[in-house]
């Protein structure tokens, strides 16, 4: 595909905001009407919403564009005057959708200029913990602005919540050559992941303004902000930076290196320069000069798949090596995954064969001899299901226990769910618990969903839930023990492999789908010792050979 090029700030706006590097930056004064907050980035004001003071769009780091894309982002100097912050900043460049779906909801406007931040307050809080939520969208798409992202629930329970935009797609996680060689640091890659540093860099120097407490701030995401939650737990420049990690349905896939070819994995060097020959780029100078949507939508119709780098610097080896190695963050961690994943993502999970016989068979030489296991947790009787299934765990379950081990392994407390609530509009169309379906309960926004997400009731079994799921995560915000009046206690995973049940109700219980966890552990161990098979969703009916 020929990338026609055109000027990356060709009808590009930046909103309300002008920056110089190295210098004050100019911005749109407010009125006197709101809170002011007065912090050392600057005089920020808000707008008063109940107990609660709101600031949306603060500059986090410059805007990442011309000399400065694919660079790691560059701290924003204080500003003069008084920062109007009333109005959510642009979400960062994306595909724009084909197709509507349930988690399809109206993020425009865009722009390069979207390293903003958001902050929900309530009004007299003073070192209060703080809750940093990171979105998700397979670091392709989604924005802080979503508005099941709302925080003023979670801060009405005395939280300070802040949301977070960071850059996605190629001009979030692009690695080439020319960009290594530009590098102090001799790497490229995790631009992305580098801004999620900058904004909890931001927060520990900001925050205590606004009534926060730099010292105990909690790092939450789902699916790829789970993903996120894994890269910073993992990261040695984010050490420090956050005291508790909540990582809801996260997926710890293996990840390509800056420059060899390891499991499986091109190296992203490789696949950046391989890219940008795709369009026509003889260098980067030709990439930066490219209109960033344009550039995002070649991209991704050419196959680029955004994932962080393990460069030596921000990623120093595989997910799976630093957590079993005990090298990850020591914080208290609460992780979990929903049992209906995949009926939400139906395209992560391959065709059924055309009998029960034909479906034991390909598992049979798939698995080998774990194949009498595979087929008792995922029987051919309901292939449907057992398909599902298999996904679901090869990706969410298995990353899920495998944290709450993990870390229970290195002394620290951590909590393990599994996500079965169900509703009728729902189950209804085949999508109970399903993806993200856990997103309204915790953060109380039932009433703010996308327009075709599956309409949930208002009833008291719904209100029930949601207040327990405010309170849990809350809680354990503040605590770091996870705790909600008048519903179940949550047990630390710990020796006896316990969890909580979201279903009707919150039930703990023990032993989390007994073998799952086991089955899938050594499926990767296998794929790791080849040195040449990566794990991912390739698992069931797609899984390469695994051999003892």
């Amino acid at each position: 595909m020929k990338l026609k090029w055109i000027p990356a700030f060709a009808g590009m706006t930046v909103a309300g905001l002008t920056v110089a590097i190295g210098l004050a930056a100019p911005v749109s004064f407010a009125s006197d009407a709101g809170p002011v907050v007065k912090a050392p980035a600057g005089d920020v004001q808000g707008v008063a919403q109940d107990s609660l003071r709101v600031f949306k769009g603060i500059p986090y780091a410059a805007p990442p564009v011309g000399k400065l894309r694919w660079r790691p982002p560059v701290p924003m100097q204080p500003w003069k005057g008084r920062l109007e912050a009333t109005r959510f900043g642009p979400a960062c460049i994306q595909p724009a959708p084909r197709t509507a779906n349930i988690y399809s909801s109206d993020i425009t406007p865009t722009s390069e200029d979207c390293l903003s931040l958001n902050v929900w307050a309530p009004t007299d809080a003073a070192r209060a913990p703080v809750f940093v939520w990171i979105h998700g969208g397979a670091l392709v798409g989604g924005a802080a602005k979503e508005p099941v992202y709302d925080g003023a629930p979670l801060a009405r329970r005395g939280l300070v919540v802040v949301s977070i935009n960071y850059r996605l797609g190629v001009l979030g996680y692009l690695a080439h050559p020319e960009l290594s060689r530009e590098s102090e640091q001799g790497v490229s890659g995790n631009y992305g992941l580098l801004d999620q540093i900058e904004a909890l860099r931001w927060v520990r120097a900001n925050i205590a303004a606004f009534g926060g407490d730099p010292s105990n701030v909690t790092i939450a995401g789902e699916s790829a902000g789970g993903l996120s939650v894994m890269y910073l737990m993992a990261s040695p420049p984010a050490r420090g930076l956050f005291a508790k990690a909540i990582a809801q349905s996260a997926y710890m896939i293996s990840t390509p290196e800056l420059k060899q070819t390891r499991f499986g994995e091109r190296a992203s060097q490789e696949a950046g320069a391989r890219l940008a020959g795709t369009l026509h780029a003889r260098n980067i100078s030709m990439l930066r000069e490219a209109n960033a949507q344009q550039l995002t939508e070649a991209a991704a119709a050419n196959g680029f798949m955004p994932f962080a780098t393990i460069d030596g610097q921000v990623l120093q080896r595989q997910l799976v090596e630093v957590f079993e190695k005990g090298e990850q963050a020591p914080v208290p961690l609460l992780a979990g995954f929903n049992s209906g994943e995949i009926r939400s993502l139906t395209f992560l999970a391959p065709p059924a064969p055309a009998s029960a016989e034909k479906y034991e068979a390909v598992i049979r030489e798939r698995y080998g001899d774990l194949a009498g296991e595979f087929l008792r947790l995922y029987p051919g009787t309901d292939m449907k299901e057992s398909i599902y299934a298999t996904s679901r765990d090869a990706l969410y379950g298995w990353t899920a226990e495998r944290l709450a081990r993990n870390q229970s392994a290195i002394g620290q407390r951590a909590y393990l769910y599994l996500f079965d609530h169900g509703y009728p509009a729902a189950d209804a169309a085949g999508l109970h618990a399903f993806h993200a379906a856990e997103l309204p309960y915790m953060f109380g926004t039932t009433d703010r969903t996308p327009a075709l997400w599956p309409k949930i009731p208002v009833n008291a079994t719904e209100a029930r839930m949601t207040e327990a799921m405010l309170n849990y995560w809350s809680s354990f915000a503040r605590t770091g023990e996870p705790r909600a009046k008048g519903e179940a206690d949550w047990p630390e995973y710990g020796k006896s492999a316990s969890y909580m049940l979201f279903g009707e109700s919150p039930q703990a219980s023990q032993r989390l789908m007994p073998g799952m966890y086991e089955l899938h552990e050594e499926a990767v161990r296998r794929r790791r010792a080849s040195k040449e098979l990566p794990w991912n969703w390739n698992a069931g009916l797609v899984s390469p050979k695994l051999v003892p």
